[in-house]
């Protein structure tokens, strides 16, 4: 089924998030979390009904007949949307579905956010809809982590530096030295997102604009905005930038220091307490026993243990979200025209199908890229690069890595060779370079189809290129921090 496309009738107005502390009493977290719990019971409801929907569109004779005939064709497209309005399958018809859970909970969650609540849920579901995702999960018990209002004017609402929902009021963190939040809060509020962060709550106020431009305390911008084309060669790790100032081999996130061991500890030590206090929901041989209804049972230890695991997980999350933004404002300070190869890390996140042996005859290991994606999360830097370029009037340019092959290509005997993954220095002429430096040159000059590179403009700007190459080569091998393997350094 081929998801339709909609023409916006408007341009849709860029916006922004500014995360604002709750100073929350006990009381209040109490009530918070009951609410984010009614949240996912109503979240689960939805899922349910539109499964169910689903199951009885896909037995029909109709859609049996439809969906035999050839993809791409508009007659089939068309009885399909017939059939998905039909079902109910809408985002609309499960706002109505949600109308009598919303009365039975209206002491604690007001229309809005109940309907966006069944927005999410069909969002989500669309994947499956449209044959883009194979399952959608439901939410289990403390995995519904915020929820939104519609509008500032109803439902929640922040009002005087307070949250306001229902009965509701919480004062809210904003420090007056802070002159980017100042400068945040005179933008108009779209609407507004509660958020649990561990044990923390925040408010998220959705702010129309594009964020403030942050001044030094000489009255200067403290990020400068580059005129220079930039290329980028994403890895699991590192990143290759190359430009008409710069060549950079950076890591991403290098401060961040995940402590596996720590981490690794308290899930066996959870898994420990959790196998004790629920006997029941494990077969003899240890496995999980899937026909089992009871309620988890968690201890006070085992909720603690719990709490400490999200604290470490949320402060590694908020410094690698950190370092990311230093890192997409440093590439802003070269260039907004940023070119970068299309990726699929989910893929990279796979294990390997086909097995392997040593040369001693063992298996290899079937794991990829999964705990370096995980850890460095270069999705992630990729995102928080493009929403900087579109607050700038640009975006991230995307080539079509298939086609380019910027990892085989020579400039210099304009041929292609495929590499294998541990070469990671290429011989171009006589010279010896680094191979993701060496792709994100090529990825800078590649053509405006974003299909190809300019050959000729890679032999103008090679020699500049080198130099910078060689002089980053040399902090990269003077430089007494680690370097990451694949540097090949």
């Amino acid at each position: 089924m081929t998801k339709p496309k909609r023409k916006s009738t408007k341009e849709s107005k860029p916006n922004f998030v500014l995360s604002l502390k709750l100073d929350t009493e006990k009381y209040q977290e109490d009530i918070l979390a009951k609410r984010l719990d009614i949240g996912r019971r109503i979240y689960n409801a939805c899922l349910n009904e539109l499964n169910k929907r689903y199951g009885v569109m896909v037995e029909s004779k109709e859609y049996q007949k439809a969906i035999k005939r050839p993809i791409g064709d508009t007659t089939r497209n068309r009885a399909l949307q017939e059939l998905i309005r039909k079902y109910r399958l809408t985002e609309y018809s499960l706002h109505r579905f949600v109308q009598p859970m919303q009365e039975h909970f209206k002491k604690n969650l007001d229309s809005h956010t109940v309907q966006k609540i069944a927005t999410r849920c069909f969002n989500a579901f669309k994947g499956k809809l449209y044959h883009t995702a194979n399952k959608i999960h439901f939410k289990k018990y403390g995995e519904l982590q915020s929820l939104e209002g519609k509008t500032n004017a109803s439902g929640l609402k922040f009002r005087n530096n307070t949250l306001v929902w229902n009965d509701l009021s919480i004062k809210v963190f904003v420090d007056p030295l802070d002159v980017y939040a100042q400068m945040a809060l005179l933008r108009t509020i779209k609407y507004c997102r509660v958020l649990k962060k561990g044990s923390n709550y925040y408010l998220q106020l959705v702010l129309e604009g594009i964020p403030p431009v942050k001044i030094n305390e000489n009255g200067e911008f403290r990020h400068k905005v580059g005129s220079s084309k930039v290329g980028i060669d994403m890895g699991p790790q590192t990143a290759g930038i190359t430009s008409d100032e710069t060549v950079r081999l950076l890591e991403l996130a290098p401060e961040i220091n995940t402590p596996y061991r720590s981490i690794g500890n308290l899930q066996r030590k959870m898994d420990r307490s959790r196998r004790a206090t629920n006997p029941n929901k494990f077969k003899e041989n240890g496995t999980f026993n899937r026909s089992n209804r009871d309620p988890w049972i968690k201890s006070k230890h085992y909720q603690a243990d719990q709490l400490k695991l999200q604290r470490i997980q949320g402060k590694l999350s908020s410094l690698r979200k950190q370092f990311h933004n230093k890192l997409a404002n440093e590439v802003i300070s070269q260039g907004t025209e940023v070119y970068v190869e299309e990726m699929s890390f989910k893929g990279l996140q796979k294990r390997a199908k086909k097995t392997t042996k040593n040369a001693k005859g063992k298996i290899n290991r079937k794991k990829r890229f999964g705990k370096s994606l995980a850890n460095k999360a270069p999705a992630l830097f990729l995102t928080i690069l493009d929403n900087k370029l579109r607050y700038l009037g640009t975006e991230l340019h995307r080539i079509n890595t298939a086609v380019v092959k910027a990892s085989q290509y020579n400039h210099v005997d304009d041929n292609y060779r495929q590499k294998e993954l541990s070469e990671r220095w290429a011989m171009i002429g006589e010279d010896k370079i680094q191979r993701d430096l060496y792709s994100s040159f090529l990825i800078m000059n590649v053509n405006p189809d974003l299909s190809s590179i300019n050959r000729v403009q890679c032999l103008e700007n090679y020699s500049k290129f080198k130099t910078f190459h060689d002089i980053e080569i040399e902090r990269l091998r003077t430089a007494t921090s680690h370097k990451v393997a694949s540097m090949g350094i």
